[in-house]
């Protein structure tokens, strides 16, 4: 009988995503599973608790294989918040890309809601979590709920965008996908646009200075 391997949590991904690709289904069990690849049951079990645990943590680790990605780039922490988001939108599905069979098969129809899927839950968390980072300018309201709102609102925006990005790569049948490139770019772009708190502070602005000016105000 062979020997058992000693296994670590980058040979479960890459095996389970081999198996998934040739047979085109997730294992039936993960002792079936373990026999195939040659290691011991329980070794799975040290990382991930069934299948859903290691589907989502496959979408999880091309996030922080993006992130190690930029952070290697000097220049990377200088950039602003809005060009630091295209690098990580660039990074992200240039890798998911090339692993482009598995993810189709993981998110399945592009016509399903993504945000359904519960596959990219801890992506979510992980982006999340990144968008906190990126200290992205908001306006000022001086009161904690309305903070709170407006952040939880910019992490709900930022994470629709995401999905509706992997949305339209899923279409995408353009040469090198060159069409989610150009999408990647003009949907960032519009989002900061639209955060922009400069002309809206001008207008608050005018709004005191007419308010406090009797004569105009009489």
């Amino acid at each position: 009988m062979a020997k058992k391997k000693h296994i670590q949590k980058e040979d479960i991904i890459s095996n389970f995503m081999e198996y998934v690709l040739l047979n085109n289904k997730k294992p039936d069990s993960v002792y079936s599973f373990s026999k195939q690849y040659n290691f011991n049951e329980e070794d799975y079990y040290k990382f991930y608790g069934n299948f859903s645990a290691l589907e989502q943590s496959i979408f999880k680790v091309f996030y922080e294989k993006t992130i190690n990605l930029l952070e290697k780039n000097n220049e990377y922490q200088n950039y602003s918040s809005r060009d630091k988001m295209l690098s990580f939108y660039y990074s992200f599905f240039e890798l998911l890309t090339a692993n482009r069979s598995y993810v189709v098969h993981a998110l399945g129809s592009p016509t399903k809601n993504l945000k359904k899927i519960d596959t990219l839950k801890k992506l979510k968390k992980s982006f999340s979590n990144y968008i906190d980072k990126l200290d992205i300018t908001l306006l000022e309201t001086n009161q904690e709920t309305l903070d709170k709102i407006q952040n939880k609102t910019l992490k709900e925006s930022a994470w629709f965008q995401l999905l509706l990005t992997i949305k339209y790569w899923l279409e995408d049948t353009s040469p090198s996908f060159e069409r989610t490139d150009i999408f990647i770019e003009k949907a960032v772009n519009t989002s900061f646009d639209l955060i922009n708190i400069k002309p809206l502070k001008s207008v608050l602005d005018l709004g005191k200075f007419l308010y406090k000016d009797k004569s105009f105000m009489n």
